[in-house]
């Protein structure tokens, strides 16, 4: 289950019995309710308190919550769907896929925004306001969907013009590699992959060494900054698994085809489940002002300071 780059080879499909069906689609599930109580509580503390919605730092942040939200549900979802009715039809699994890509897509531009809001607050703090506003934030958010849109809609319109119209009302194991089969669109993925990430990781490296520069003859918000960069560049490291996704899983399925569905289970969890978890451990409680309000709402009225 991933939203990942497309390949020219289709999954493997490998069934588990009906024990551990269970165990596993028990795990997951709990997972998933886990970390979204946890995020849907971070939404519900940003729309409950007007200091978060006039602050684009935490408009930024609450985007990729959301982007968590949506991703993780439609992963988990996928995957109970891959062990219950096993195959469905191609025009869902196309609907579920190109909303879980444009999720998963959003992430690292969201993060390099916010490493972005960061530089200008330590670098240009008298100017900060004026350059980094609400209407902005929200602006550059549309934009941020439009070029989701602009990648994954060449899949579509690929799909149209090569495959037969009855292969839209058929059933299919849903895997992005099943759907989008044509090797035009793993040429695409390869191009715009490589360009989108030397340009967000372009951007992290260069905001964080301007703030290291700044942060040495600066306070400790500058140094504070800096680490918050670092954290973002983590998080980016975490969600570019979710690109090399395929990659791993053929190179392990090969080495150990027995081992199919474990494997495919350790990487739901670690993969595409974990890093949902990094968002809520870097503001919700590292951010004193947030964590401030998120406690309280998270144990339902008992803050914790």
């Amino acid at each position: 289950m991933n939203f990942s780059s497309s390949s020219s080879n289709s999954s493997p499909v490998v069934r588990d019995d009906l024990k551990n069906a269970i165990f596993k689609n028990i795990i997951i599930v709990t997972l998933c309710l886990f970390i979204n109580y946890i995020n849907a509580t971070l939404l519900y503390t940003f729309t409950k308190h007007e200091i978060f919605k006039m602050n684009p730092r935490y408009i930024l942040f609450i985007h990729l919550v959301i982007n968590d939200i949506i991703l993780l549900t439609l992963l988990t979802l996928m995957y109970i769907l891959s062990y219950t009715i096993y195959i469905y039809n191609v025009s869902l699994c196309i609907l579920l896929i190109l909303i879980g890509s444009s999720s998963n897509f959003n992430n690292p531009m969201t993060l390099a925004l916010m490493a972005i809001e960061c530089y200008v607050a330590v670098c240009f703090p008298l100017r900060h306001s004026q350059i980094i506003t609400v209407k902005k934030t929200y602006i550059v958010i549309v934009f941020i969907w439009l070029i989701s849109a602009l990648y994954l809609l060449p899949d579509v319109f690929i799909a149209l013009a090569k495959e037969p119209l009855d292969f839209f009302y058929s059933k299919i194991f849903c895997t992005r590699p099943n759907i989008f089969r044509h090797s035009q669109v793993a040429e695409k993925d390869i191009i715009f992959n490589a360009v989108f990430m030397v340009i967000i990781w372009s951007t992290l490296f260069y905001t964080y060494l301007q703030i290291v520069f700044t942060a040495k003859s600066a306070s400790a918000g500058a140094r504070k900054a800096r680490n918050t960069v670092l954290l973002h560049s983590f998080q980016l490291s975490l969600s570019m698994l979710t690109y090399l996704y395929f990659v791993i899983y053929y190179e392990l399925t090969a080495l150990f085809p027995e081992s199919a569905s474990a494997i495919r289970f350790a990487m739901m969890i670690f993969i595409n489940i974990i890093p949902r978890l990094v968002s809520p451990l870097v503001y919700g409680i590292r951010d004193k002002t947030f964590r401030k309000y998120f406690t309280q709402h998270l144990f339902c009225g008992k803050a914790f300071h």
